[in-house]
């Protein structure tokens, strides 16, 4: 079993940053892929991005230039940095991590970008 737990969500204006943290608790194994997801209300759960255990870094189209997803693999940790945020990057944000053939979600935390 995993476990993840993210922080880091709240309400920011457009053009400003948040630092999203999931930290991941359990039976963790090498190799695991982490990243981030996030569902708007009405909409499906989409990408936002994810990291391998290499180091290989994968980004939606709609992140790109504008988040930073990193990893601290001492402390099973990965967070995702935004900036120029957007009133569409509303959702709840999810982490995600793929251990073999296991897939485990965090809880989410919210993020609502609003004047």
């Amino acid at each position: 079993q995993v476990q993840l737990v993210e922080s880091g969500g709240g309400l920011v204006q457009p053009g400003g940053s948040l630092r999203l943290s999931c930290v991941a608790s359990g039976s963790i194994s090498s190799g695991n892929t982490m990243g981030w997801y996030r569902q708007a209300p009405g909409k499906q759960r989409e990408l936002v991005a994810t990291c391998t255990w290499a180091g290989r870094t994968n980004y939606a189209d709609s992140a790109k230039g504008r988040f930073t997803i990193s990893r601290v693999y001492a402390k099973n940790t990965v967070y995702l940095q935004m900036n120029s945020l957007k009133p569409e990057d509303t959702a709840v944000y999810y982490c995600n991590a793929i251990i073999g053939g296991y897939t485990a979600w965090g809880q989410g935390t919210q993020v609502t970008v609003s004047s």
